[in-house]
């Protein structure tokens, strides 16, 4: 079972502001540092935990967490399902049960904009509650591999991947391979800094992209930059 350590408090509740963090963190690293990763946004079946200061776990219905019997990380077992750890999840209609409030909508949300939400909900019960939200478990992310490796399915992005780490993470190619990969992106998965590449085997479809990946070309070092990062929701086609 991944874990994970993305946690927001409510903004209310920070001494020092975000944009302050930022700034700081440039003038820090120098101009030429990367502007910081976009923020989670939490989405159907992720698990999130919901404290608020000196009252402990809001969620309702915790659960201990499960040993991964079956399910991704097994030897060739790629899973949508794993096992649930200790939080509220997301469920099907989008919302997490939580004592107090009842079910609160939380899909589409960052964690710091839910701890906000959450702030304003339990100030009705709790003087200036601070609350803090932290993504347990996340499942709403995944991307399908197809083709010819040797353990295509759905798999979990838990963390930054790219387009030959994902193959690898398959078992790689194999040997009705020949080599030559697609990237199908719907253009709801599109990622501005992608889009401002312009490569030219990028191509434009009504409802999506694609992108064209050879693998013999990568190996001789030429078009590294076609080893693109994958985003929630691409699926990947091994020919």
């Amino acid at each position: 079972m991944s874990s994970f350590s993305f946690a927001a408090e409510s903004s209310g509740d920070l001494p020092v502001p975000t944009a302050t963090k930022e700034k700081l963190r440039k003038e820090i690293v120098g101009a030429a540092t990367k502007n910081a990763d976009r923020e989670y946004i939490v989405g159907y079946r992720d698990i999130i935990y919901v404290e608020i200061y000196g009252e402990g776990s809001m969620a309702v219905g915790v659960e201990a967490p499960a040993s991964s019997s079956a399910g991704e990380g097994d030897e060739n077992t790629p899973s949508f399902l794993r096992g649930r750890g200790t939080g509220a999840e997301v469920r099907m209609d989008g919302r997490v049960s939580l004592r107090h409030i009842g079910d609160v909508y939380v899909v589409g949300m960052t964690l710091s904009q839910i701890a906000d939400y959450l702030k304003e909900l339990y100030s009705s019960i709790y003087e200036n509650p601070s609350v803090t939200v932290t993504l347990v478990q996340g499942n709403s992310r995944q991307y399908t591999l197809m083709g010819q490796v040797k353990t295509p399915g759905l798999y979990h992005l838990d963390f930054p991947l790219t387009l030959v780490k994902a193959i690898a993470k398959a078992g790689g190619f194999n040997e009705w391979a020949n080599n030559e990969v697609t990237v199908i992106r719907q253009d709801d998965h599109l990622v501005p800094h992608e889009e401002k590449k312009g490569s030219t085997d990028k191509k434009k479809d009504k409802g999506g992209q694609t992108f064209e990946f050879d693998y013999s070309d990568f190996l001789k070092g030429k078009h590294l930059e076609k080893n693109i990062i994958i985003q929630p929701g691409d699926v990947i086609v091994v020919h």
